[in-house]
């Protein structure tokens, strides 16, 4: 579908801008500390340690909606600051973890909070997320599940395995850690395309899949792993992304379907999923690969789309387009939104003046629905429709999108 010629030069430079985003993080990170010392009242409880091999499928793990999860939070400030950024970030994700851990496993909906994690000990200067998400890579033996390849969602483990591989220096990197994840897509980029089924026939496998691609081109710096996500990618796009709108319809299903109002149905965590997987493809594709610009136009567009129909709380409803018909807001694909824009306006893709409201009010309305224990709360189950929850519940694929919105969030609090 697209002629490139791409260097292999491309793999050093990605990783030079890999490694100077997460300097930027550390340096943000060491003039708060240096600046500020103080205490959150998050919950510290330690989690069990799991023993053991980890559980490969446990879907029902992932989270719940209790009736009574007690009183909301009074002790975090909306203040687009480093201190008040983290303390909320600390305070949800170490609830998360010793509420999860014992149930971590390898399914998509945990991999979201895996990159999560990775992101938030990046941010918060605090290694326990990261031990959290090594502990179980260790415990899986570096494996994805790979039981009806060649689905995205099974793939999306890998993000994490190639993080926390890129992450160590080049002569101490430890070739298990991605092995496996390289195995599986070395399988996937020779697969020829099926021309009755796109391969990414949903719109959340743009963030399963493709920054797993992109990872691995990093790791590897041949360019057959970004040329097939981007052939990939644009067929996806093809048939889902509505031109008009500049939304992402969740799959072919929902092509002619409308909402009670009338308008097209756009899920809020499916198009949440596609721009974070904007993002995170954005990170590591070269400045000059011959189709980044369309990457950087279709980000655009959906962020002027998602900014311009966001809510008076700052967030955004499960069906986009009718958001009176559902009482509460939606927090996962309100996270991703706040993430992928956050991420725009501190890469100067998007106009400063105009997305910083978005995002501190999206952040601010995020707040508002933790729990005094550090639950997230509004948070949809699992589903690929818009649909209806109780205000408590948290599942940890959100969780996930909050700890990603506060890593860059804190980037951009460094830049005020």
């Amino acid at each position: 579908m697209f002629a490139v010629d791409v260097s292999t030069t491309f793999g050093a430079e990605a990783e030079c801008r890999y490694r100077r985003s997460n300097l930027a993080s550390a340096l943000v990170l060491g003039a708060f500390l240096g600046t500020a010392c103080f205490s959150s009242m998050a919950q510290t409880a330690p989690a069990a340690q799991p023993t053991g091999k980890v559980v490969p499928v446990d879907g029902y793990a992932a989270g719940d909606q209790p009736d009574n999860p007690g009183p909301l939070a009074t002790d975090l400030s909306p203040e687009i600051k480093s201190k008040a950024i983290v303390a909320a970030m600390k305070k949800v994700a170490d609830w998360q973890v010793a509420y999860a851990e014992p149930k971590f496993n390898k399914q998509w909906t945990f991999a979201a909070l895996y990159d999560g994690l990775l992101a938030a000990s990046k941010t918060t200067g605090d290694p326990k997320y990261r031990d959290a998400v090594l502990h179980l890579a260790e415990r899986s033996d570096w494996t994805l599940i790979d039981n009806r390849f060649p689905h995205a969602d099974d793939q999306a483990l890998g993000k994490a395995y190639m993080e926390l591989y890129l992450d160590d220096p080049k002569s101490d990197r430890k070739p298990i850690r991605m092995a496996n994840t390289k195995e599986i897509m070395d399988r996937l980029v020779v697969r020829p395309d099926d021309p009755n089924k796109l391969l990414w026939w949903w719109c959340d496998a743009l963030y399963m899949a493709p920054p797993v691609l992109s990872r691995v081109y990093l790791a590897t710096g041949d360019k057959k792993y970004l040329d097939y996500m981007d052939r990939q990618w644009w067929l996806t796009s093809d048939l889902l992304f509505d031109k008009e709108e500049h939304l992402y319809f969740r799959d072919s299903r929902y092509l002619t379907q409308k909402q009670a109002n009338g308008q097209k149905l756009f899920w809020s965590r499916g198009n949440g999923w596609v721009l974070g997987g904007l993002v995170k493809v954005l990170q590591i594709m070269p400045k000059d690969y011959p189709s980044r610009p369309k990457y950087v136009e279709q980000y655009k567009q959906m962020a002027a789309r998602v900014a311009a129909i966001q809510g008076k709380d700052g967030l955004w409803r499960s069906g986009l387009l009718d958001p009176d018909a559902y009482e509460l807001p939606e927090i996962s694909g309100s996270a991703f939104f706040t993430y992928a824009i956050a991420y725009g306006i501190n890469e100067n893709i998007l106009d400063r003046k105009t997305y910083l409201p978005v995002v501190e009010k999206s952040w601010k309305g995020m707040l508002s629905h933790i729990y005094a224990d550090g639950r997230l709360g509004s948070i949809q189950p699992i589903d690929g429709q818009p649909g209806k929850f109780k205000p408590s519940s948290s599942y940890v694929f959100g969780v996930g999108g909050f700890l990603l919105a506060g890593s860059e969030m804190n980037r951009l609090a460094g830049k005020h």
